[in-house]
C-alpha cells in the first residue's frame, strides 16, 4: 500500500504542518481500519495540548474527503482512517500497468555484495548449506528487483592444509582416476578415503605436510592439481544449484584462495593502526567489548604463532577488497548464527582499522539450524549428513506422488514438470517462510501440503486463478482487462486492500533482510483470494461489469503471486 499510503501521508502531514512544521503523522495498519495515524500523541506532547483536541485539528485541516470514506479520532488521539471504495479501486487499477506491481526503484541504488552458500571444495553440499543459499539467493533476487547493484560471492572453501592430503590421494589413485571419480559427484568418499589415509600412514602425513608447503609457496604443478580439484568440485556445486534454481554460477565463485595474497597487507594495515598485539606469538586485535567467561578481553587471532593465517584474516581481506575494490555500499554474509561473535569481532575490527564508515554496511544474516522431528540435527538415519542433492531429489520424487495422486490423468511430462516447481518451491518456501532467526523442523507432509502456509499451496492457487482465464472465450481478454474496478462485496474490498500491500511487503522484508516476511504476506494474499472466490462469484458474476472487474483482481492477484514467488526463487505453474 506504498502508493496509497504515500497519498495520505502527504495530506496528513500538510496538516500537521499547520500545528507543527515538520511532524510526522506516523501512519500504520490497524486493527480498527484501514490505516491509523498516531502522530498526534507525540504532538500534542510537544505542544502541551490535549491529544485528542491535537487529533481532531488535524482532520479538520485534512483534505481527505475524496480518499477516505470515514475518518475518525479514538482512544487518546489516534486518527483512524477508512479508504473509500472508489479511491481503494482507483489505486488497484493504477497496478495493472504496473510492471513493478507499486514497489518504488530505490533512490539511490545502493552496490550491496551478497556472501552465501559457501560450500567446501571436495566436500559434497549438505543440508547446513541450504538455508545459506536460498536466504541469500532470496535476497539477491529481491535487492536486484529494487534497483540495487548485487554482486554475488559463493566464498567457497578452496584453500588450507586439508589440500595437502587431498592433492596427494589425488596422486595415489591417479589423476584420471580421481577426476573420474570426483565427476560422479561422490566427494564424500574421496575426503574420508584422504583423511583415512593421513590418520593412519606417517609417510602420506609427511608427503602432504610437504604439498602444503608447495601449495603455499606457489609451486606450478602442485597449483595445476590443487586447480583440477577446485574445477571438479565447482562443475559439482553447479549441479546443486541447477536443481535447487538458484542464481549462483561460476564467476560468482571468489573462493579463499582469492584473498590469500593480500593477508600479510592485511596484517600490515592493522598494525599500523596500532590493533595488533603479540599473545604468545600469534598476532592478535582485541575489539572492545569482547571477553571471555572469565572476563578477559577476546581476541581475535589475525596470525597464528606458527605464522600461518585464520579465517579471521581472510575474513578482514574480505570486507577489504569488497569496501574498496568492489565500492560495496554493505556487505550481507548470509551464515549461520553460531558465527556471529566471529562476525562481530572482525566488523568491530574493520571499523577500528578505518575501512568502513558508520554502521549498517557490514551486516551478519545470521539463521538458524535445519531439525529432524525429534528437534536434533537433521541427518540420515544413519547418523551422517544429509546430501543437499538427495534431499532435492526426494523433494522432486515425493512432489511427483503427490501429483500423481492429486491428478492421475496429467500427460507424464507436464506432471515432471510441476513435480520439480512443486518438490523444489516446497523445500524453499519451508525454509524462507521461518523466522530466519529460529532453528526449524524439516517435516515433508507439511512443506508438502497444499494446505496452510507452504510452496504447493501457493503455487496452486496461482494455477487456479490462471485456470479461470482458459475456461474464457479467446474474444473475452480485451473486455476484462481495462474494465473499472467494482468494489460490492467485503471480500473484494479486502482483496484490493491486500494486492495494495504488496511494496509493503517487499520493503518490510529488506528492511529485516526477512524473507519471512514476503512468505507471510503471500500467504495473506492466497487466503484472501481464497475467500474472494468462495463468496465472488467470477465467471457467473450477476453483471458483465462486476464479471469483467473480478476477472481483473483475478489477473492481478495471480500476477502478484507470481512476481511474489520469483522473488523468493519459486516457480508459480500455470497448470496443476
Amino acid at each position: 500500500m506504498a502508493a496509497t499510503r504515500t497519498v495520505i501521508e502527504q495530506r496528513l502531514r500538510a496538516a500537521f504542518d499547520t500545528l507543527e512544521p515538520g511532524a510526522d503523522p506516523v501512519l500504520r495498519a490497524s486493527d480498527h481500519a484501514d490505516l491509523q495515524a498516531n502522530g498526534a500523541l507525540g504532538l500534542a506532547k510537544r505542544l502541551g495540548r490535549n491529544p485528542r483536541e491535537v487529533a481532531e485539528a488535524v482532520v479538520a485541516a485534512a483534505a481527505l474527503d475524496d480518499v477516505c470514506r470515514r475518518v475518525e479520532v479514538s482512544g487518546p488521539g489516534f486518527i483512524n482512517l477508512v479508504l473509500s471504495d472508489t479511491f481503494l479501486a482507483d489505486q488497484v487499477a493504477a497496478l495493472a500497468s504496473d510492471a513493478r506491481f507499486g514497489v518504488p526503484v530505490a533512490a539511490p541504488p545502493e552496490t550491496v555484495v551478497v556472501d552465501y552458500s559457501a560450500p567446501n571444495v571436495a566436500k559434497e553440499m549438505h543440508v547446513g548449506h541450504l538455508r545459506s543459499t536460498i536466504i541469500g539467493d532470496a535476497l539477491v533476487r529481491i535487492l536486484e528487483f529494487c534497483g540495487h547493484a548485487v554482486v554475488r560471492e559463493n566464498h567457497v572453501g578452496d584453500w588450507g592444509t586439508p589440500f595437502g592430503m587431498l592433492i596427494e590421494h589425488l596422486l595415489d589413485l591417479g589423476e584420471e582416476n580421481a577426476v573420474e571419480e570426483l565427476s560422479v559427484g561422490d566427494l564424500d568418499t574421496f575426503y574420508r578415503q584422504a583423511r583415512a589415509s593421513f590418520d593412519a600412514d606417517e609417510a602420506f602425513q609427511e608427503r602432504s605436510r610437504r604439498r602444503v608447503v608447495l601449495l603455499q609457496g606457489g609451486d606450478e604443478e602442485t597449483l595445476r592439481l590443487w586447480r583440477v580439484l577446485v574445477a571438479q568440485s565447482v562443475r559439482y556445486f553447479d549441479e546443486v544449484y541447477a536443481k535447487l534454481d538458484v542464481l549462483l554460477t561460476d564467476d560468482d565463485v571468489v573462493g579463499e584462495s582469492f584473498y590469500n595474497p593480500m593477508l600479510g597487507e592485511v596484517l600490515r594495515e592493522l598494525d599500523d593502526a596500532g590493533l595488533v598485539v603479540d599473545s604468545d606469538g600469534a598476532q592478535c586485535v582485541f575489539p572492545p567489548g569482547f571477553t571471555n567467561r572469565q572476563g578477559d578481553p577476546l581476541p581475535l587471532i589475525v596470525r597464528k604463532s606458527d605464522e600461518g593465517y585464520g579465517y579471521a584474516a581472510t575474513d578482514l581481506a574480505a570486507i577489504a577488497d569488497r569496501v574498496r575494490r568492489l565500492g560495496a555500499d554493505r556487505v550481507l554474509y548470509v551464515v549461520g548464527a553460531p558465527q556471529a561473535q566471529h562476525f562481530a569481532m572482525c566488523f568491530a575490527t574493520a571499523a577500528l582499522a578505518g575501512w568502513v564508515k558508520g554502521p549498517g554496511v557490514l551486516v551478519h544474516v545470521a539463521f538458524g539450524s535445519v531439525l529432524d522431528a525429534e528437534r536434533k540435527m537433521f541427518r540420515t538415519r544413519a547418523g551422517d549428513t544429509v546430501k543437499l542433492a538427495d534431499l532435492l531429489d526426494q523433494a522432486v520424487a515425493r512432489a511427483d506422488a503427490a501429483v500423481a495422486q492429486r491428478d492421475p490423468d496429467l500427460p507424464e511430462a507436464d506432471r515432471t514438470a510441476v513435480a520439480r516447481m512443486l518438490g523444489i518451491g516446497a523445500v524453499k518456501f519451508a525454509d524462507l517462510s521461518t523466522d530466519r532467526v529460529k532453528d526449524y523442523v524439516f517435516d515433508w507432509d507439511r512443506m508438502l501440503a497444499f494446505e496452510g502456509s507452504t510452496g504447493p499451496y501457493l503455487q496452486y492457487a496461482h494455477a487456479r486463478i490462471r485456470s479461470i482465464f482458459r475456461r474464457l472465450d479467446p474474444g473475452d481478454e480485451g473486455a476484462w482487462a481495462a474494465a473499472p474496478v467494482s468494489l460490492v462485496e467485503p471480500a473484494e474490498r479486502a482483496l484490493v486492500l491486500a494486492l495494495l500491500g504488496f511494496p509493503d511487503a517487499v520493503a518490510a522484508t529488506l528492511e529485516g533482510w526477512a524473507p519471512s516476511r514476503l512468505c507471510a504476506y503471500l500467504y495473506d494474499l492466497a487466503s484472501a483470494f481464497t475467500t474472494f472466490y468462495e463468496t465472488c462469484p467470477v465467471l457467473k458474476a450477476p453483471t458483465d461489469d462486476l464479471r469483467r472487474s473480478r476477472l481483473r483482481l483475478a489477473d492481478l492477484t495471480a500476477r502478484a503471486l507470481a512476481q511474489g514467488l520469483a522473488l523468493l526463487g519459486i516457480a508459480a505453474p500455470d497448470q496443476m
